[in-house]
């Protein structure tokens, strides 16, 4: 064979080898993403939220557990009889005893989970504090009060840490968000029953946010607020959630209705008194019993522009666990949970749930929203359930109205 001829052919030859190597290679190569996408949507679905072959959701929210050492951390306000032998621990058996009551589909802590200053070990008290929800392997998600940072972790070292325990829908912030104030601003999508036209959409929306802890500002005293950029990513989220709820398929007219999380109440909340709300307000720290920025960021106003959230859920002033509406929204406290928190000797330790309830269409299926109701549950003998109402119903949007507990 001529020289320059085998040249040639041990050139294609090789060239062409080296042509399907590379065409593998890049098979392959694409083929990564899309396993991992594959991977990442498959334990989205396993993960997913949705509302029960009932037609129900239900949300137990937590708030202020304060908690620190376990058994070595005693109780505050208590009764006498309980000083010896109360601790952390009484704070545990309560959620566990609120878990099996009621069988949430999904816990909400809002804030002040640990007192980080009483803390030896801010991991170790999470674990702990998180611990009955995580062994319920029931999904949970939390948000940030002004103590979580106060120990041996920084405010997001915190929420990094969250985010890491099993069964946590807590995210750090938003994915598609570059620049936020907090850490924690979250939302979840709660879908429609499967198998019913509405399994693929989200007939009931979550938002978690970051009230921050202290005010920054050297000339503003007193607690933290929601900042612009928390409000701009709501204002987005929210409108990106309507038009998806108003298209198809199954298209709907208006917004599906959505719940609010964060810790410390908007100024708003000290408009409500005995003759416009159900449950107490007992706080004494400030004129109004609310203890909220000493500015208004604007954020009711941000939540009335944008039309979906129907209540919002605080944590904070423990001796409050009122809900009031305030131009359609109900602003609820859920009252004190934690053991390790002030809070009034013979006055119960508690928790709100919330159950959303979905109406039954034409053709005998499950629909969208019909109405969202609330009660709490006071941690005595029984239980006892009280302040049930309707917090709001399709049929007539921002009514309120008493319910029995009978049955919840």
């Amino acid at each position: 064979m001529n020289l320059s001829k085998k040249f040639n052919f041990d050139t294609k030859r090789e060239m062409s080898l080296n042509f399907m190597i590379l065409v593998i290679m890049v098979s392959w190569f694409w083929s990564i993403p899309t396993t991992t996408c594959a991977l990442a949507a498959k334990q989205e679905e396993n993960h997913k939220l949705r509302f029960d072959k009932n037609g129900e959701f239900k949300i137990l929210q937590v708030a202020d557990m304060h908690y620190a050492n376990g058994k070595n951390t005693l109780c505050l306000n208590v009764l006498p009889s309980q000083n010896a032998s109360c601790t952390d621990l009484n704070t545990t058996a309560f959620i566990h005893r609120m878990i099996l009551a009621e069988k949430p589909n999904l816990i909400v802590f809002t804030g002040d989970n640990i007192y980080g200053h009483d803390s030896s070990d801010s991991a170790k008290s999470m674990d702990a504090a998180f611990a009955p929800a995580i062994e319920s392997n029931i999904p949970w998600v939390a948000v940030l009060g002004n103590h979580d940072q106060e120990g041996s972790l920084s405010r997001e070292g915190v929420m990094k840490y969250i985010v890491g325990l099993k069964n946590s829908l807590s995210k750090v912030n938003p994915p598609e968000v570059h620049i936020i104030d907090g850490f924690g601003n979250n939302n979840l999508e709660i879908g429609g029953v499967q198998g019913t036209v509405f399994e693929n959409k989200s007939v009931l929306n979550l938002y978690f946010l970051d009230s921050g802890d202290y005010s920054k500002v050297p000339t503003i005293p007193g607690y933290d607020w929601i900042k612009p950029s928390q409000q701009l990513w709501f204002e987005r989220t929210s409108a990106n959630l309507r038009n998806a709820y108003i298209k198809g398929p199954a298209p709907q007219k208006e917004a599906a209705p959505g719940l609010a999380y964060f810790h410390i109440p908007l100024p708003e909340y000290a408009s409500l008194d005995s003759s416009n709300m159900t449950g107490v307000k007992m706080e004494t720290y400030s004129g109004d019993g609310i203890s909220s920025a000493s500015v208004n960021s604007g954020f009711f106003t941000t939540l009335v522009g944008a039309g979906d959230v129907k209540a919002v859920f605080v944590g904070h002033d423990h001796l409050n666990d009122f809900c009031g509406k305030l131009m359609d929204i109900q602003l609820c406290y859920a009252g004190g949970f934690g053991y390790h928190a002030y809070g009034k000797a013979g006055w119960s330790r508690r928790a709100r749930v919330v159950v959303a309830s979905l109406e039954k269409t034409d053709k005998g299926s499950w629909g969208a929203v019909k109405s969202i109701k609330s009660w709490k549950r006071l941690d005595d003998q029984h239980l006892t359930g009280i302040d049930g109402e309707v917090l709001w119903s399709k049929s007539t949007p921002g009514s309120s109205g008493k319910k029995q507990i009978g049955g919840n």
